[in-house]
């Protein structure tokens, strides 16, 4: 009789790809997986795995065990929604990924909400990078994702996982208010009235690699100019301190100024481009009522919100 135990481990290398992946998202250490995956290709009675130069590779009986592991996996978050549909009351804990302007302007409200209807539901949120979230949510690390998706810009899809809306906020060119940028530099900046006008300015944008980054660099060369990107951060409240001070321009989303009073000067973008918004889970789990009560309850924050 296989252990689901140990086909859980396999089903996590065929996601992650390595024994140190897998070690490190479950919290053992890699010769305790190395030695569960040995247990397991004895008792099925045929390799599962090969070795590769330095790595492991599923053999193909190793592939059909992954493909039937992720039927049971998904049979047994069906058996457990079932069993919360029956209780009286909605219990049980929540892993939510969440990116930082959703942390900061739909969360917290939400959580207000969840608490107030549901004493007995535990939510976690981890501030976590949007297209690795969503490969974090498929494979079981997180229960529900926010995430985004820019203009012409696709986030990855992966199979098992569902889709609802959320909201979609305005992408803005932020600009310093004037008497801002001190002594010779307000006029550069208080010039701006398009995007192109902002040829010549420092930027401040994301790390290369995220959305926000490739989106905000291809609508600057649609603009017709390569940006001048002096300053890089993930934080988008350090965007807009930059921005306050004087010291750059950036492409902001509208969740950053909900809840905020920020000082700088906002310019529509030609043809108003907005980013959605949006959560995902695993649609075995769809049928849980704790991860509807926070869908509901994230939806409803986020269509409360007004983007002035």
């Amino acid at each position: 009789m296989l252990e689901m135990k140990r086909l859980r481990l396999l089903w996590e290398l065929g996601a992650r790809g390595t024994v140190a992946a897998v070690a490190e998202a479950l919290n053992y250490s890699p010769s305790a997986v190395s030695q569960q995956l040995g247990i397991l290709e004895r008792e099925a009675g045929v390799p599962l795995l090969r070795r590769v130069g330095r790595a492991l590779e599923l053999t193909p009986a190793g592939e059909a065990l992954v493909a039937e592991t992720e039927e049971l996996l998904a049979g047994l978050e069906r058996a457990e929604a079932a069993l919360h549909r029956v209780r009286a009351e909605v219990t049980g804990t929540i892993r939510v990924a969440a990116f930082q302007t959703a942390m900061l302007a739909i969360v917290p409200r939400a959580l207000r909400r969840l608490r107030e209807e549901y004493p007995r539901l535990r939510v976690e949120v981890v501030q976590h990078e949007p297209g690795a979230a969503l490969r974090e949510t498929w494979a079981r690390g997180f229960d529900l994702v926010i995430a985004e998706q820019y203009p012409g810009h696709s986030t990855e899809h992966f199979a098992g996982l569902d889709r609802e809306p959320l909201t979609r906020d305005p992408i803005r060119l932020g600009l310093p208010v004037p008497g801002t940028g001190g002594s010779g530099s307000d006029d550069r900046f208080d010039a701006v009235r398009t995007l192109a006008d902002a040829a010549e300015l420092p930027w401040v944008m994301e790390p290369h690699g995220a959305a926000t980054r490739h989106w905000a660099e291809q609508a600057c060369r649609s603009a017709g100019f390569e940006p001048d990107v002096r300053y890089e951060t993930a934080d988008l409240q350090a965007h807009v301190r930059l921005i306050e001070s004087g010291n750059a321009v950036a492409l902001l989303p509208g969740l950053v100024h909900v809840g905020a009073e920020h000082r700088m000067r906002l310019v529509e973008l030609e043809g108003a481009p907005r980013r959605r918004i949006f959560t995902a889970a695993r649609a075995a789990s769809g049928g849980h009522p704790a991860l509807a009560a926070v869908r509901t309850a994230l939806a409803e924050e986020a269509a409360a919100l007004s983007f002035a």
